[in-house]
């Protein structure tokens, strides 16, 4: 009997999904056993003594007990592991394109995720700004090496693996910041490449409602299942399943949400 690796991930986590991506276009998911960290709970004791006391996620753990953490040292490995079809291309020209690509990645990250957890009116210009600079970036970039494809090449492939996950995380940032790409020329290839991402079947795994529920406390400055002031419950619990949750308000104006507003009781 073969011993499928263990994902230790945080659900709804981008860099998570982005393996569950790979894996779907594989067609290979049931391979992996997916295990869910509640991240507004203590750490399990085991897990922190295997990777010595870190707490990033996810984390790879294979049958002789041997473990991989950052995603995109995953995602390389599970391209590896399960060869077909292979995701990165294989061309060395076209791989360096899609590195290059992807060495937007960390700016759009922390850029985007800067935005949402901002709780000062006065500089959201600024980090408006930023963003929208590294879209601009994209934009360029796409226009150079793929002005007729909605995808970087042929097909949705390594780039979108990456940078889909953070594309539907955005979601809250155009619930919370009415966050939208602006309808002109610098944003138009960037613009069909994230609609065109958005609507792929390998990337069904999280919806809309489900992101701007459980993101509430980014937009508000809280992040990792740490509390608001005022709350006992994170917006990341597992239960109750955000399903059964109220949509939160829109925007940042108001009084801060309860537990109750929030439907965490």
């Amino acid at each position: 009997m073969t011993i499928r690796p263990i994902l230790h991930h945080i659900p709804v986590c981008p860099f998570s999904q982005r393996l569950e991506i790979l894996l779907d276009l594989k067609q290979v998911r049931e391979q992996v056993e997916f295990r869910e960290v509640d991240i507004t709970r203590p750490r399990d004791e085991g897990l922190l003594r295997r990777t010595r006391g870190r707490t990033s996620l996810p984390v790879l753990e294979l049958a002789d007990g041997r473990l991989l953490r950052e995603s995109l040292v995953i995602l390389g490995y599970f391209d590896a592991l399960f060869p077909d079809p292979p995701i990165a291309r294989t061309d060395p020209w076209e791989r360096a394109v899609e590195q290059l690509v992807c060495a937007q990645e960390g700016p759009l990250t922390q850029r985007g995720f800067a935005l949402g957890m901002n709780q000062d009116p006065e500089r959201r210009s600024a980090l408006l700004d930023s963003l929208l600079a590294t879209y601009r970036e994209l934009d360029a970039l796409l226009v150079e090496h793929a002005p007729r494809s909605p995808f970087l090449f042929e097909r949705f492939g390594w780039a979108e693996v990456v940078f889909t996950p953070l594309f539907q995380r955005f979601w809250f940032l155009e619930h919370y910041e009415d966050f939208r790409l602006p309808a002109e020329p610098a944003y138009a290839r960037v613009q069909e490449w994230v609609e065109a991402c958005l609507r792929h079947p390998a990337a069904a795994q999280v919806s809309a409602e489900q992101v701007v529920k459980l993101y509430h406390d980014y937009a508000f400055g809280v992040g990792n299942g740490a509390l608001p002031p005022g709350r006992l419950r994170s917006s990341f619990v597992l239960e109750p399943h955000w399903r059964d949750r109220p949509w939160p308000a829109r925007g940042k104006q108001g009084p801060p949400a309860t537990d109750a507003d929030l439907g965490l009781l």
